[in-house]
C-alpha cells in the first residue's frame, strides 16, 4: 500500500446521498452518479469521491448516510436533479490502494493500525474520502484519503 501526504484544496461538489447500512448498495449510488456525470459530460476528467459521512461503530446501520460526489468547477450550472455542497481541503494521507472489497476492507485496518502506532499524525474530526480519477478506475484503484493533523 503506497502512503503519502497530500494538501486537498477546497471542492466544490455535486451528490446524490443513501441513508442506510454500507455496504453493496453504495455502490447503487456511485453508479447512479457516473450515470448523471456522464449525460453531462464531465466523467471523462472528473475526480470522483465516495464519503461514508458517519462511523458505523457509533451510528445505528439504518442511520448511515453515503454520498457519491463528483467535483464541479466554481461556475458549473447544477439543475435540481442532484445535491452540491462543499468539501472543505486540508491534510489527508493518501493510501493508493487495489479497488476491490478485500483490499479496502484490508486498507482501512491497516490505516488505523498505522495511525494508532504513529505519533506523527493525528485524525482529524472530518470524513474519510475514497477518491477515483478516471486514470484510477481504468486501472482499479483507488486513494483513502484520511483527514490528518500534522
Amino acid at each position: 500500500m503506497k502512503l503519502k501526504v497530500e494538501t486537498l484544496p477546497n471542492y466544490r461538489i455535486a451528490y446524490m446521498r443513501r441513508i442506510g447500512q454500507y455496504g453493496p448498495a453504495n455502490m447503487e449510488v456511485m453508479e447512479k452518479l457516473k450515470k448523471w456525470a456522464t449525460e453531462k459530460n464531465l466523467l471523462e476528467t472528473a475526480i470522483l469521491l465516495a464519503i461514508p459521512q458517519d462511523n458505523p461503530e457509533t451510528t445505528l446501520p439504518e442511520d448511515c448516510r453515503f454520498d457519491a460526489c463528483i467535483v464541479i468547477s466554481k461556475d458549473y450550472q447544477l439543475d435540481d436533479s442532484i445535491s452540491e455542497g462543499e468539501l472543505s481541503g486540508g491534510k489527508y494521507l493518501i493510501y493508493e490502494v487495489k479497488h476491490t472489497a478485500d483490499e479496502i476492507q484490508k486498507a482501512y485496518t491497516d490505516i488505523f493500525h498505522t495511525l494508532t502506532n504513529n505519533n506523527e499524525y493525528e485524525i482529524e474530526n472530518k470524513p474519510i474520502l475514497e477518491r477515483y480519477t478516471a486514470e484510477m478506475i481504468n486501472s482499479s484503484y483507488c486513494e483513502i484519503c484520511v483527514p490528518v493533523k500534522i
